[in-house]
């Protein structure tokens, strides 16, 4: 589990193929320098297990779904990328619980910047815009952050940064046409599903 919390990010410097998966290394930023073989890390918002690690690079596993679902498929050697590790019962949950799951992806349709506002528009698949609403919690390629605007019948939805989550996350350097990581809040599609369940119940009872 991790909370959405940033806490660094590192700069990926190997790409390798193999016969039934690929691997990245990362190097990780001093912070990260006593993580073991074994531990997951979300990159990007992704759950991965460190599969090797040497000094403070870091190499992960992927297969062809993880590739095929989320922006791992994408990735590039110089790229930077948003790393948490997971978290322990004694930590804060800053943000919100995550599973390091993603469900599909984004791309940045629009950035607005004006004195003291940074805000991020975002372009969805329709049909996931029954679980996203004013107020409530996503996660973009690990980071937690509330929602400020929908335009559901066009699949746009909107998030403002505050400046210190542009500093300690990949999403200062993004730019329109990026692609990004999307994990629904678990609690939302369970209500969603819930009531979409008991009113398909209640109008065949009908």
């Amino acid at each position: 589990m991790f909370t959405g919390i940033i806490q660094g990010t590192g700069t990926i410097v190997s790409i390798k193929k193999f016969s039934d998966h690929k691997n990245f290394t990362v190097q990780m930023p001093q912070a990260f320098s006593a993580v073991k073989k074994g531990a997951s890390i979300a990159i990007d918002g992704v759950c991965l297990t460190i599969v090797t690690c040497k000094k403070k690079k870091v190499t992960f596993d992927f297969m062809a779904e993880t590739e095929k679902k989320t922006t791992l498929g994408h990735i590039k050697i110089h790229q930077r990328v948003n790393i948490e590790r997971s978290m322990t019962l004694k930590d804060e949950i800053g943000g919100h619980l995550l599973s390091g799951h993603v469900d599909t992806q984004a791309s940045i349709d629009s950035i607005t910047t004006s004195y003291n506002n940074y805000r991020i528009q975002f372009k969805i698949k329709k049909s996931w815009m029954k679980y996203i609403f004013p107020k409530g919690f996503i996660a973009l390629d690990g980071v937690s952050l509330t929602i400020v605007d929908t335009w559901n019948s066009q699949g746009y939805f909107s998030v403002a940064f505050i400046p210190e989550t542009l500093k300690r996350t990949t999403f200062g350097w993004k730019r329109e046409g990026h692609m990004v990581n999307v994990e629904i809040d678990r609690q939302t599609q369970a209500i969603v599903h819930t009531v979409e369940s008991f009113l398909k119940r209640k109008i065949k009872a009908k």
